[in-house]
């Protein structure tokens, strides 16, 4: 309802300057940044740890080459035999392989020129394999005489295994150090160093030396892991934690806050700690809160609407209902003809009174309907005074319109259904307060972008007093010599009303001469000219 409609607050936004690091929403760049955070954290976990394992091997393989060179230079000094055509002597290579290998940190083999194996440290190795017992039973226990039986059984080897060894040994007997990570010969990784062992340029054998605590490595990286995993489980636990504390308890707290608007008749939104915030949810409940402050207003403006119309409709139904009463008991033929009078001017009253509040009430609807379009303001204008030449009578004020000098473009975007009822309402204000005879003069001018029209009459002026009231709902000011019921008091309101949709002002002034006395009113109509 236009007259209802309360003028709602401007919304608060405020203006701030967010980073450009990433694009998007500022609440999506906390979203990014917190699951790229905990991902961070993994990846570069995993890369340090490659590096690590790398290093690792890399040590570990630096150290088994140290070893196998060593114990290559002591075989070849000492285990050569024959003349001119040197060979090893697999005794006591091998009674210097057992010497000298550690079997409990690796594993040495030694080949012969021809692949075959000589020695084996774990053949050779004076160990006993050992088991802690079981715990002994109690006297009376039932598993007193129960024994395992079981043997150990040897780990198999693999095809796979076999054949790497293999290759690797070839490698080794064609002059070259082998030093690699493989499979062994139990399906275990292993890191192996080969190293042929030449006198002069002959390949007398091959030593291979292998290290199969590469699962121990590995075992250690995944370990030194789980603080990486820890610290990203924990990031991530706390950008949830983060996520749900500014994101979905907010929210939680609008669609609460918006229930009680709801269910409980509360008129408005109000959550100012949440409005303070400088992101999207900040700006929701902002928009919320002056969308239910909105409301709010119009709620107000329509129940003062309500009271007031039934102000103005009590008035002309209880002269009515007491000209009705009293018509009845007079047989003047006078006095019957003088109440009739007043009962034809309250039915003229309400139903000027009804057509204003009807209209009103459609404003609303017209201006959400109608789209905005470019309108030639001075044909509009000169339309609606043309129909009021066309019905003028002899003794009534007249209207002329005064156009610009030269002619120029007025062009005005809105509704021209709403904005010829502007200039209609204003002038029937100006023809009711003009004395007979007299003119009316709608006048177009043009200021920088603005477009200014402005209606004029003769009449005996507004006091300084109730230049804004007049805007007012159901005032109104009855000339003197006029017949009751004339005004409605909505057409003003209703006029500003649909100025103030257009982006436009409405205000009245008096037309003052130099010597202070007033020669009429003057309403002034300003809006915003159209950029094509």
């Amino acid at each position: 309802m236009a007259s209802a409609t309360g003028t709602a607050k401007p919304e608060r936004r405020r203006r701030s300057y967010r980073s450009r690091w990433l694009p998007g929403s500022r609440l999506g760049r906390l979203i990014i940044a917190l699951n790229l955070l905990g991902l961070t954290i993994l990846i570069t976990g995993a890369l340090v740890l490659n590096e690590l394992r790398r290093g690792l091997v890399n040590a570990r393989i630096d150290s088994l080459t140290t070893q196998a060179e060593l114990l290559v230079t002591i075989i070849d000094q000492t285990a050569t035999v024959g003349e001119p055509t040197p060979a090893l002597d697999p005794d006591y290579a091998s009674r210097l392989l057992q010497l000298l290998a550690n079997p409990k940190a690796q594993r040495a083999r030694l080949f012969d020129a021809h692949g075959e194996l000589i020695a084996d440290s774990e053949q050779v190795a004076d160990r006993v394999e050992w088991r802690q017992l079981p715990p002994a039973h109690s006297r009376g226990s039932k598993d007193r005489f129960r024994f395992d039986f079981r043997l150990p059984v040897q780990k198999p080897t693999t095809p796979e295994g076999r054949q790497a060894l293999r290759n690797e040994v070839a490698s080794a007997l064609a002059g070259r150090h082998v030093a690699e990570m493989r499979r062994g010969e139990n399906g275990q990784r292993v890191v192996s160093v080969s190293i042929p062992i030449q006198n002069v340029r002959m390949v007398l054998g091959v030593l291979t030396l292998e290290a199969s605590d590469v699962d121990e490595i590995i075992a250690r990286e995944r370990m030194a892991l789980i603080p990486f995993i820890l610290i990203a489980v924990t990031v991530m636990l706390i950008s949830s934690l983060l996520l749900n504390s500014l994101i979905a308890q907010p929210v939680l707290r609008l669609a609460r806050a918006a229930d009680r608007v709801r269910l409980a008749g509360a008129r408005a939104i109000s959550l100012p700690d949440l409005a303070r915030r400088d992101d999207e949810l900040g700006d929701l409940t902002r928009s919320l809160e002056a969308m239910t402050h909105s409301l709010s207003e119009r709620m107000d403006a329509i129940d003062s609407f309500a009271a007031d119309v039934a102000h103005e409709i009590r008035n002309p139904l209880t002269s009515l209902r007491s000209a009705v009463e009293t018509l009845d008991l007079v047989s003047d033929p006078a006095a019957r003809t003088r109440l009739l009078g007043i009962l034809k001017n309250d039915v003229q009253r309400l139903d000027r009174l009804v057509t204003d509040i009807s209209n009103a009430s459609r404003l609303d609807a017209e201006l959400s309907r109608d789209q905005p379009k470019v309108i030639d303001l001075e044909r509009l204008v000169g339309d609606i005074v043309g129909t009021y030449e066309a019905r003028a009578r002899p003794g009534e004020p007249t209207v002329r319109l005064q156009r610009p000098a030269p002619p120029l473009p007025m062009k005005v975007r809105g509704r021209e259904g709403p904005l010829g009822q502007i200039f209609r309402n204003l002038i029937d204000n100006a023809r009711s307060f003009s004395p007979p005879g007299s003119e009316v003069l709608v006048a177009l001018a043009k200021v920088r972008d603005t477009l200014v029209v402005s209606v004029s009459d003769n009449g005996p002026g507004i006091p300084p007093d109730n230049l804004e009231t007049i805007f007012q709902r159901f005032y109104t000011s009855r000339p003197k010599g006029q017949a009751f019921g004339g005004n409605s008091g909505l057409g003003l309101s209703i006029a500003r009303q649909i100025a103030e949709a257009h982006g436009g002002a409405l205000i009245a002034r008096n037309r003052v001469d130099d010597e202070g006395v007033v020669h009429g009113a003057m309403f002034l109509l300003t809006l915003p000219e159209a950029k094509l």
